[in-house]
């Protein structure tokens, strides 16, 4: 019994400290406990919920605008800051980006090919142009090379492969694929940048026996080529980053994951008036 008249003094003197503290009377406090929690703060606490649900669901690649757009999606209508206010609170964070080297080595003297786009990056119809790129991936057993082929009609990737070595065959695998799966008709552009794996005999060849016309990004103009690059940049705030991968499979599996079945089918796109690149497909007739 001695015991526990102390603990309760003890009790006694912190609360009366913190009332001090807070300039408020012990009735005030024990009022305050009492309290049944307000009809806002119960809506605020059930849509946290659902945006907490939303936001580890899609593996915290969503920041407030996606999150509120799938919240309406699912017929629960507030405001955008309100959601942005809420995650900032319960600091719920999308992925940060990180600066990547590049991967272009465009010292050599194979033939380059004229730019054909110009920054021109919107186009009204599918397989009219292509747009391709290389990065690289880190893991714990060493470098991984991906390269993307977008359509910019859609900004869905149609193309891409894996290898542990930037060459040209990356580059060939990511053209057969995107061939096989779209069977575009001839005329179409495939724009790059002005590497070597792009410049290569073998690939401008596998080009013009498709009929494609190949078109190259000016020297050392990174914009030239903005849809690629912000592609890999939303690649690796969202997948990569700030994990890394443990083997070289769980990188191809991944990366697997997230371009054919989250990237291309369920993630929201902001060019594409928040639509999926294969929403924005099957909406609109094809050429």
């Amino acid at each position: 019994m001695k015991y526990i008249f102390i603990k309760d003094n003890r009790s006694e003197f912190r609360l009366k400290k913190m009332c001090q503290v807070f300039a408020v009377s012990k009735s005030g406090y024990y009022a305050w406990r009492k309290r049944t929690k307000s009809k806002r703060k119960r809506a605020n606490e059930l849509l946290l919920a659902k945006i907490d649900d939303i936001f580890h669901g899609h593996h915290q690649r969503y920041g407030s605008r996606r999150v509120w757009f799938e919240l309406r999606l699912r017929g629960i209508i507030c405001s955008k800051n309100r959601v942005a206010r809420l995650m900032r609170q319960a600091d719920l964070k999308s992925r940060r980006t990180r600066k990547f080297r590049t991967t272009t080595n465009s010292k050599h003297q194979l033939p380059i090919a004229p730019n054909l786009i110009n920054k021109n990056f919107v186009v009204k119809q599918p397989d009219r142009i292509w747009v391709s790129d290389i990065t690289y991936l880190w893991t714990w057993e060493g470098w991984m090379y991906l390269a993307v082929i977008i359509d910019l009609y859609s900004r869905q990737v149609v193309g891409w492969a894996m290898s542990t070595r930037i060459n040209k065959e990356l580059v060939l695998s990511a053209i057969i694929q995107a061939v096989g799966r779209r069977k575009p008709n001839p005329g179409l552009i495939f724009h790059s940048d002005r590497g070597s794996q792009y410049a290569s005999y073998e690939v401008r060849e596998l080009l013009k026996k498709h009929q494609m016309i190949q078109s190259m990004s000016n020297k050392g103009d990174c914009y030239d080529n903005a849809v690629s690059e912000s592609f890999f940049a939303t690649l690796k705030l969202e997948l990569v980053y700030p994990d890394f991968f443990n083997t070289r499979w769980e990188a191809r599996s991944k990366v697997f994951e997230y371009i054919e079945i989250f990237y291309n089918r369920q993630r929201f796109h902001s060019f594409l008036n928040y639509m999926t690149p294969s929403q924005f497909e099957e909406g609109k007739p094809a050429a």
